[in-house]
This record gives C-alpha cells, sequence and structure tokens, in this order.
C-alpha cells in the first residue's frame, strides 16, 4: 500500500481550495494535521455558533476549562471544514451521523456523514488535531508522550508480547515506545468503531518501529513530532482497513 501523504497544517484560507471535489477515493487516505491555537487564534469568533449544530455548541460549553473547550471546538470546527471542503457543502449542513458498533450494536460506532463514502476519523492531544480522510474505514490517534511512570501503569493494559518489548527497553526508551504502540492500538480501535470498549490486550500492534498490521487492517506511524510549531513530543499512527475479511 502506498504510505499515507504527510500530514498538512490547516489554515482557514487555504482549506477549501485545497481540498475542494478531491476527496480520497479507492483507500488512499489523506492526513491533515491542526494547531488548536494558532486556528483559534485566527477563528471568527462567530463560527461556533454558525457551524457546530445544537448538539456540538452544549457539548462544547459543558467543558470547564477554557483549554478543553478551545480545543474540542477547534477539532470540530476543522472537521466540518474539511467534510464541507470535500464534499462540495458548507460545513455547516454537513450531516453527522454514527454506524452501529460492532461489539454491541448500539448507534455509537465510528463517525459517519450521511449518503456518502468518504470515511473521516479525528483524534486530538494538547494543542494538536489530527484528521484522517480516506475512501475505506480509517482511525488515527496522536498522543502526548507520557512520563515513565504513566507508561510502567498503563502498559499493564497492552498485550504481553507488547508489554515483554517495553520491558526489555532501557527506562529512558520506553515513553517512546509505548507512545507508537499505544497511538497504534488506539487508531486500530478507533477504527473499527469499538473504541477502548473492546479489551487492547486482544491485538498486538507491536512497539518497535515499524507497526504491525493486525488482519486487513494497515499500521502507518504518522510523523507529527515537530510538523508544525509546538508540536514536539507528540506521537501519532493511522490504522486503514485495506481490504474486507475473508469470512
Amino acid at each position: 500500500m502506498t504510505p499515507p501523504p504527510a500530514p498538512r497544517i490547516v489554515g482557514r484560507d487555504p482549506l477549501p481550495t485545497a481540498v475542494a471535489g478531491a476527496w480520497p477515493q479507492g483507500g488512499e487516505p489523506e492526513t491533515w494535521l491542526l494547531s488548536v491555537s494558532r486556528y483559534t487564534a485566527a477563528m471568527d469568533a462567530g463560527a461556533p455558533g454558525t457551524i457546530l449544530d445544537a448538539e456540538e455548541r452544549e457539548r462544547a460549553s459543558k467543558f470547564l476549562r477554557a483549554e478543553d473547550r478551545e480545543r474540542y471546538t477547534a477539532a470540530h470546527l476543522g472537521l466540518r471544514e474539511l467534510l464541507g471542503a470535500y464534499l462540495g457543502m458548507a460545513p455547516a449542513d454537513v450531516p453527522f451521523t454514527r454506524e452501529d458498533c460492532p461489539g454491541c450494536g448500539g448507534p455509537h460506532g465510528r463517525p459517519a456523514v450521511s449518503g456518502t463514502p468518504l470515511h473521516f476519523n479525528m483524534s486530538h492531544a494538547g494543542d494538536l488535531v489530527l484528521f484522517a480522510f480516506a475512501g475505506s474505514p480509517v482511525g488515527v490517534d496522536v498522543e502526548k508522550l507520557q512520563p515513565a511512570s504513566v507508561v510502567e501503569q498503563v502498559a499493564e493494559s497492552l498485550h504481553p508480547k507488547e508489554r515483554a518489548e517495553l520491558n526489555a527497553l532501557a527506562p529512558a526508551d520506553r515513553p517512546a515506545a509505548f507512545a507508537r504502540c499505544w497511538t497504534r492500538k488506539e487508531a486500530y480501535l478507533k477504527g473499527l468503531g469499538t473504541g477502548l470498549s473492546r479489551d487492547p490486550a486482544v491485538n498486538y500492534v507491536g512497539t518497535g518501529l515499524s507497526a504491525v498490521p493486525v488482519g486487513p487492517w494497515a499500521m502507518t506511524d504518522i510523523p507529527v513530532d515537530g510538523v508544525i510549531a509546538g508540536s514536539s513530543g507528540y506521537a501519532a499512527a493511522m490504522a486503514l482497513l485495506t481490504s474486507l475479511p475473508h469470512a
């Protein structure tokens, strides 16, 4: 599979002309990287009220911390702008829906847009939001690198092989290896539509420099570290469904 293009900075002005009428076909993904602080500074103050729907506005208003509210607002405005540009419609008119969860059948699976085969996913952490768009199901995750104490605690939820790989590393090398593993794992689970309701220890994605595919899902590490100002100390990954599993 051809690797995805390098992440690009989402800007308000070039965004519509950059992608209009050229959404990904045949499973080839496109990825976009957004800086929350830069996007918020350039944002029209009235945009949240005119572009986000009532549910999004209500959810944004419930965040107690301003930084969480800004991150959520920027992520959802950016997503609507990108989808609107890809699909040739106003950002406010993008008709979001949820697919059925493959685990329980409830209406909380992968996010989708009604009436289009365009697949998408997004993730945010710190000052970054990562988006992916493709012609087949896709999941992404971006995370800030965690201190060794957090890695040691959360690593217990990984696949046994992944835990063994981490334990074999020098302590200083574990945070980066854990971040590679965790972002691949979350991207895969988001691509499936289950999220962390599925045990992250079930599937092996690896902690090394080469991502390990899971069945028909290809894993790709996304090089976000240092791509834009303030993006150091992050890891990201994408999972893309490349073929339907055999019956």
